[in-house]
């Protein structure tokens, strides 16, 4: 985990800390897709919109499973979808995917949705431009954190950005038990 990052992100999480005041991303855990000197885009794991895939890419119901529904990926070109799949076993060189890691694939063509390992839809990305998530991160409003499988296919969005924080241990996991509105406190 680190509060500072002088290098790409990509491939890693960023878990908002309390209270990000954009509530785009109030207690989101975003999976970084790219992270260079022109900006970042992520999508955002713990934002169910609990709309059917099915009612989009009917095809891709069963790939989908054991949560069929499109996940909002951010603020940025909601009407676009991302598919993040674990990796599959021959990617065709012509079709338009790009390994993120060992662990998973981005496709930005949803033509067909191929054979390999589960997948989730994103409505969305969230976009940083040059220096934006650099600024963000000198501010701490975000920690970086490596991501797990399990985060990024989770079937219990809700508790994601509670759980993530917890298992890193330390004064990081006492903010797992901020409470929703912190004038609560």
């Amino acid at each position: 985990m680190t509060y500072l990052s002088s290098t790409s992100t990509r491939g890693q999480l960023l878990v908002a800390t309390p209270p990000l005041e954009d509530p785009n991303f109030d207690r989101t855990v975003v999976l970084i897709l790219e992270h260079q000197d022109s900006g970042a885009i992520g999508v955002v794991l713990n934002r169910d919109t609990h709309a059917p895939v099915a009612s989009l890419l009917p095809d891709w119901e069963q790939r989908c499973q054991p949560m069929s529904t499109i996940f909002r990926g951010g603020p940025v070109s909601v009407g676009s979808l991302i598919g993040l799949s674990e990796p599959f076993p021959e990617l065709d060189p012509d079709a338009h995917r790009i390994m993120l890691s060992d662990r998973f694939v981005v496709s930005v063509d949803l033509a067909e949705p191929g054979d390999g390992g589960r997948t989730r839809i994103f409505a969305g990305y969230s976009g940083w431009g040059p220096g934006q998530l650099e600024a963000e991160l000198a501010a701490a409003a975000w920690l970086v954190i490596p991501a797990e499988l399990d985060d990024v296919l989770t079937t219990e969005p809700n508790s994601l950005w509670r759980r993530v924080l917890a298992r890193q241990g330390g004064r990081t996991a006492w903010l797992s038990h901020a409470p929703d509105d912190l004038s609560a406190n």
